[in-house]
């Protein structure tokens, strides 16, 4: 199968011109940032093959409106496989299934005999079930064959000959600069005795003038030849394009929380009406500066129970239960709900610590990579998913709460803002519950210890 697309909107290009022979039984992965053309790209194909043996499940499922989210997607595949497809086409499949539905999916992956397209983020996927990745960057889309691990180390192998060469030229430059003012000093010297023996009338003065051009002239263009060298090198990296590395500061209250209990249930239960307790037998609890995530099925009650947490108002809930009030809690899931749509990230960081300067926050903003002036200045929902992310933690980071509760965050975004998360919470000084399915991001984070709940 020949393939040839390109994907442009008014104000982006996403590429143009790509094109990629497919051969029966290859498992390829579409990788890249949120807003890239991924999802459309795997559209486009499925539409292309539509005459052909296909099978395209979507992120986003419409029917079977009273299931869950996991529970669609199960419905769903098992319609697609059922047509026996010669090609698979799934659209970010791991988001809403918990850790069972995760492991039968890879299996069933591994044993499909067809061509495999994947949309995903999820790591744990990439290296086990594909070995072709295509990865759309920059408006242009690389082929890479092998594992999604060989692939990260490859790149970052590249980047890093190219950053070498390029800190060797600016030390080159730097020693021709010396040079050229050694040279000119040396130049200026030989000139002033030079005008001495003009004034003696001993040297016609052109012999002085063309010793300080000369020297000027061959530095200059020796330098001319750097800089665009440089140029070179600085646009290669920039194709590359090797995310930054976030290191964020976090600033705790004044009165610091100690070692006390922080969230603490016994003999729990949660549900919708007195009538309908559908997890019952929850016993837990949580210490200060603990990390713990809330693991179990689908329809198991994860989410309901952070909601309990914050004692929603919504959710029955019986048994002994001590949490903190809700102003001591920090709150924040894939949709970003910490944030208001219509504040600035300078506004968002002034009101999270109203003590800080215009310089402070700033700084603070600096941390979470928003430098520019039209960044920090840009109101809510005008920003990325990625960027919503990165500043409703820079939001908790100004403030730290008593407790902070993250429910599937991972959920739609790409690796690189995934990473920026993990870099996030694996500092996080306070005490922290998640929920996720995500195995491999809740290792990056390094959870101190994982709750069942059996709904």
């Amino acid at each position: 199968m020949t393939l040839f697309f390109s994907l442009s909107f008014p104000n982006k290009v996403c590429f143009e011109d790509f094109s990629a022979e497919i051969a029966f039984g290859d498992r390829i992965a579409i990788i890249g940032r949120n807003g890239e053309g991924k999802s459309s790209l795997l559209r486009m194909i499925a539409d292309q093959n539509r005459n052909i043996s296909s099978a395209y499940v979507p992120q986003i499922i419409e029917n079977f409106d009273s299931l869950s989210g996991g529970e669609r997607f199960n419905k769903s595949l098992s319609k697609a496989m059922g047509e026996n497809p010669s090609i698979l086409l799934l659209d970010e499949p791991t988001n809403h299934l918990d850790i069972e539905n995760r492991k039968s999916l890879m299996r069933m992956l591994n044993s499909y005999y067809g061509t495999l397209i994947v949309v995903t983020h999820d790591e744990e996927l990439l290296q086990n079930c594909c070995d072709i990745l295509w990865h759309i960057d920059n408006g242009k889309i690389t082929i890479f064959r092998g594992k999604y691990a060989d692939y990260i180390r490859e790149r970052e192998k590249q980047y890093q000959a190219v950053s070498h060469q390029k800190h060797l030229l600016e030390l080159e430059k730097k020693f021709m600069h010396e040079k050229l003012m050694k040279e000119q000093l040396r130049a200026a010297k030989s000139k002033a005795s030079g005008d001495k023996k003009i004034a003696n009338k001993k040297w016609m003065k052109s012999v002085a003038d063309v010793k300080l051009t000369k020297a000027e002239k061959s530095q200059g263009k020796n330098l001319k030849n750097l800089d665009e060298k440089k140029e070179k090198l600085t646009e290669q990296l920039s194709e590359m394009y090797i995310p930054e590395i976030i290191v964020p500061k976090f600033y705790l209250p004044f009165q610091k929380i100690g070692d006390e209990m922080i969230v603490s249930i016994s003999d729990g239960a949660i549900g919708y009406s007195e009538k309908n307790f559908f997890a019952t037998n929850i016993n837990f609890s949580v210490m200060a500066h603990e990390h713990i995530a809330i693991v179990g099925k689908n329809g198991s009650g994860k989410t309901t129970l952070l909601k309990a947490i914050m004692n929603d108002p919504s959710i029955v809930k019986k048994g002994d239960w001590h949490v903190p009030k809700i102003s001591e809690i920090g709150y924040l899931d894939q949709h970003y709900g910490n944030l208001n749509p219509e504040k600035s990230a300078i506004e968002i960081i002034a009101e999270a610590n109203p003590s800080w300067t215009h310089a402070e926050i700033r700084k603070h903003l600096n941390d979470f990579l928003f430098r520019k002036n039209e960044e920090v200045n840009c109101i809510v929902k005008n920003l990325s998913g990625g960027e919503k992310a990165r500043l409703s933690l820079a939001k908790i980071a100004a403030n730290v709460p008593k407790l902070l509760i993250l429910d599937e965050i991972t959920n739609n975004i790409d690796l690189e803002t995934k990473n920026y998360i993990a870099e996030i919470l694996q500092r996080y000084p306070g005490t922290m519950i998640i929920v996720s399915h995500d195995q491999a991001f809740l290792k990056k984070i390094k959870i101190d210890c994982f709750k069942k709940l059996n709904g």
